[in-house]
Order: structure tokens, then C-alpha cells, then sequence
């Protein structure tokens, strides 16, 4: 088949992560996406090659860079099939943008569809959705100014923005534990990221992830990934931020920060697996996706963000979930791109 790849393509990989934007509050870094981790989600030339590499052992592959003319490129190649991972490159609907264009010339594609990737990547939307089925999500708020009631959450709590991936926005500070302390961070937010805030109960048990492949009855849970906060550096709070993920973790350097398989019981990995794969199915994920999971005080697990465009990173020393679940499957990465695409030609009546 002719299989088209469509991505965002990092524009500067030259050196190390730098670290995330600074400020104190009513100090502007430039806004919206302008700004030194906007390109965070987006991939190297080194992932794009790899997955590139993985579809050719079996196709030919038409690369389509979604920062250029994507519509005009997928109308000129018409591929049979696209390869999706473009993140997009601006506002809440950011993720749908490949997939809608996709929708309107009749091309059928990897992952999920337009209004299930903009609706995971809307944290509050995302646990309101969640909540209604009955799964676990920790209690939340949405600031959307600087003047806000944080509802009656209870302390310690966790601030992000509400529409970005990649642990963007996503400091060691914060984890805050006081009204003072929120109210910074809100306004720290609110004015770097020119976006609504999400403030939610924080919880203190252990993190896992969990990658999903397939559909309806066939979907499945690759071994779990444990996150290590032991392995931080000392006195940071025990959260994947931004500089555990970017900063803290080099490739050159790797943190042992994930365990995988998870060493859990049956019971909390049953427990775990039914949770995630009840949310895919309800959010109406298809082919893959990556969900994160974090355990309560009483060991309850609760949805922390859904995923359905996950990152794939070739490397192992990159430290990347989808692929490190994949290899403690007995999964190659070339395997594992390739049964992604098996999974959705399936799903379209593909052969």
C-alpha cells in the first residue's frame, strides 16, 4: 500500500532541552505556543525516520510534514492509508486538525478521529466524560481568570494547563500547598500560557502508565509502566514534571525512572488494566493509545489523562512508555509501528 506519514517536525533539535519558561506572575513569556517547550510534543527528525523505516519494510511511504501544505500534499499522493502523528501546532483543537482534513478528502488513518483527540486533550472535559461513566478521576477546578474560587479542593494540589501534553506547564512547583501558593501558580499559567488552568486534588500513591493496542473486544494492555520518583534528584516532589521529563532525564544520562513490567499484584494490575481499558472505550479511542494512572491514598487508581496520540521515541535510553511496554512485550519497534497500522486497516476494511 501507499501509506501517507504525517507529522509536526521538531525545528530546532540542535543541544540539550532547555528549560521551561520562567516568570513571576503578570509576567508575559510571549503566549499561546510561542514560547521554549511549545514544540515539546512535537517529534525529531530521528522518530519520523524510524517510524518511517518501520512502514517501508512493507510499504511505500509518502512524508507529509503538517507544518507545510498537508492538504495539498495528501490530494497530490492520495495515499491509501495515513500514518498519523501530528500533534498540530496551535489552540485546543490543535490534534484534530490532521485527522479532519483526513475526514474530508475520504482517507482513512491511524488513531483516533477529530473529536476524540480534541476531547483528551481538554483535561476537564476529559474527567467530566470519565466521571459520568463511574471511573475514578481526582476532584478538580477550572481557573479560566485571575480571580477564581478554587471550589473547595483540599490540599495538596496539582496546577496545570489545561490543553497541553508532554508535560508542558507541568513544574516542580507545581504541587502546591497553599492558597498562596495556587493562586501563583494560576496567574503564572494564566499569563505564560495564555490558556485556562486545571487545579486538581492531588494523589499520593504510586503512577503507572498503560498502553493500549486494538479495538473493541481485541484491545489490550501492553505491560504496565511504573514510574520511579525515587530516582529524582533529592527534595523534588514526586510528580513527572517538566524537568523529569526534559531536563532531569537525558538520554546521555538516563533516569531509572520507569519500571516496566510494574511490579504489582494481580489484583491492583486487573485492577488497573479494567480502569483503562473502560475509559478508552468510553472516550471511543481507536487503534492505540497511552493512559495515565495514579493511586489514591487508599490504593484506588484514578485516571490521570488519556492519550491517543502517544510518543513513540526509537531509543530505548529515551525512556519512552509506548515502546518500553512494546519491548516487554516481546515487540520490536518496528513491530509495533506496523501492527498499529494492521490494527487500523482492519478497523477500515483494509487489506
Amino acid at each position: 500500500m501507499r501509506v501517507g506519514l504525517t507529522f509536526n517536525l521538531k525545528q530546532d533539535t540542535e543541544g540539550e532541552p532547555q528549560e521551561p519558561p520562567g516568570g513571576s506572575p503578570g509576567e508575559s513569556s510571549g503566549g499561546g505556543r510561542n514560547r521554549v517547550d511549545a514544540q515539546a510534543e512535537w517529534d525529531a527528525p530521528e522518530t519520523i525516520a524510524a517510524v518511517r523505516e518501520a512502514l517501508e519494510e512493507r510499504h511505500e511511504v509518502v512524508a507529509i510534514d503538517a507544518g507545510g501544505d498537508p492538504w495539498g500534499e495528501l490530494v497530490r499522493t492520495r495515499p491509501d492509508i495515513v500514518f498519523n502523528m501530528a500533534e498540530g501546532a496551535a489552540g485546543p483543537c490543535r490534534e484534530g486538525f490532521i485527522p479532519a482534513i483526513l475526514e474530508h478528502l475520504g482517507i482513512p488513518y491511524t488513531a483516533s478521529d477529530p473529536l476524540t483527540l480534541n476531547t483528551c486533550l481538554d483535561k476537564s472535559r476529559t474527567k467530566e466524560i470519565l466521571a459520568y461513566h463511574g471511573l475514578p478521576v481526582s476532584r478538580f477546578y477550572v481557573a479560566e481568570a485571575r480571580d477564581f474560587d478554587s471550589n473547595g479542593l483540599r490540599y495538596p494540589l496539582m496546577v496545570k494547563p489545561l490543553y497541553e501534553g508532554s508535560s508542558i506547564g507541568i513544574r516542580n512547583d507545581s504541587l502546591v500547598r497553599s492558597r498562596a501558593e495556587m493562586r501563583e501558580r494560576v496567574h503564572w499559567l494564566l499569563d505564560t500560557y495564555r490558556e485556562p488552568a486545571l487545579v486538581e486534588e492531588f494523589l499520593p500513591g504510586r503512577e503507572f502508565t498503560a498502553s493500549i493496542l486494538g479495538n473493541g473486544v481485541e484491545a489490550r494492555v501492553l505491560p504496565l509502566v511504573e514510574i520511579l520518583f525515587d530516582s529524582l534528584p533529592g527534595g523534588v516532589n514526586p510528580i513527572y514534571s517538566y524537568e523529569a521529563k526534559w531536563i532531569w532525564d537525558q538520554s546521555s544520562n538516563p533516569l531509572e525512572i520507569f519500571e516496566c513490567p510494574a511490579r504489582i499484584d494481580a489484583g491492583l494490575r486487573a485492577e488497573i488494566e479494567s480502569a483503562c481499558l473502560r475509559s478508552y472505550r468510553v472516550l471511543r479511542c481507536r487503534d492505540w493509545c497511552r493512559i495515565d494512572v495514579r493511586l489514591d491514598a487508599a490504593g484506588t487508581p484514578h485516571i490521570l489523562e488519556v492519550n491517543p496520540l502517544p510518543g513513540v521515541l526509537p531509543r530505548p535510553e529515551d525512556n519512552s512508555c509506548f515502546p518500553k511496554s512494546a519491548r516487554a512485550a516481546g515487540m520490536s519497534y518496528s513491530r509495533l509501528i506496523n501492527e498499529v497500522l494492521d490494527i487500523a486497516c482492519k478497523r477500515c476494511g483494509l487489506t
